[in-house]
């Protein structure tokens, strides 16, 4: 198995440690709590189908977090606290899925690729993004210091109410979800990209 060593956008593959549920013997309810078939293809999806009803839970929070566009922050703006707070928790599988995302939303893939080079203390291009990265910083490391600081710090960058429960949102969310994929297996290079070595 070949571990990646750096934080990278592209895709990566994700090894578990415990045996994930076969496709085929999915039942009647897991299959409806992976609501998508490219759910069904992937092992942490289907090691999370063991507990069907938190995974239906799981899988409808992540989508209204990331892809509700019935206003609050932009796609790439929440791409991007997910991607900070992978970077600050180490969760180097996680960060390359949100970091390509950022990027393919944004267009900014230097400032992309600055967050998981250098770290969520990066300069990313803008004060926006800086704030969001920070707050994502604070909410992983220090829950209970986040407060008006950061709150005031995301609106004078230009968010709003609703923007600031999205990044929030995201941050919390990827907080949990890192925690989780960290402890129940490993990212790994495909072959394909061993291959080209």
């Amino acid at each position: 198995m070949t571990r990646p060593e750096t934080f990278t956008q592209e895709s990566l593959n994700w090894v578990p440690w415990l045996e994930p549920v076969a496709r085929e013997d999915l039942t009647e309810e897991q299959h409806e709590a992976l609501l998508d078939d490219f759910r069904r293809a992937m092992p942490y999806f289907r090691l999370l189908a063991r507990d069907p009803q938190a995974l239906l839970a799981r899988t409808l929070t992540d989508k209204d977090i990331f892809f509700n566009t019935d206003g609050g922050a932009g796609r790439a703006e929440r791409e991007l606290a997910a991607t900070a707070t992978s970077r600050a928790n180490g969760c180097i599988y996680c960060a390359s899925v949100h970091s390509a995302s950022a990027t393919r939303e944004s267009g900014r893939v230097d400032d992309v690729q600055r967050l998981l080079d250098d770290g969520v203390g990066a300069d990313l291009g803008s004060e926006t993004w800086n704030a969001i990265a920070h707050a994502a910083d604070v909410l992983t490391h220090l829950p209970l210091d986040f407060g008006p600081g950061e709150i005031q710090r995301l609106r004078a960058a230009g968010l709003d109410d609703a923007d600031i429960v999205d990044v929030i949102n995201g941050a919390a969310f990827f907080h949990w979800a890192n925690r989780l994929m960290l402890s129940l297996g490993e990212p790994e290079v495909p072959s394909r990209r061993k291959e080209r070595s």
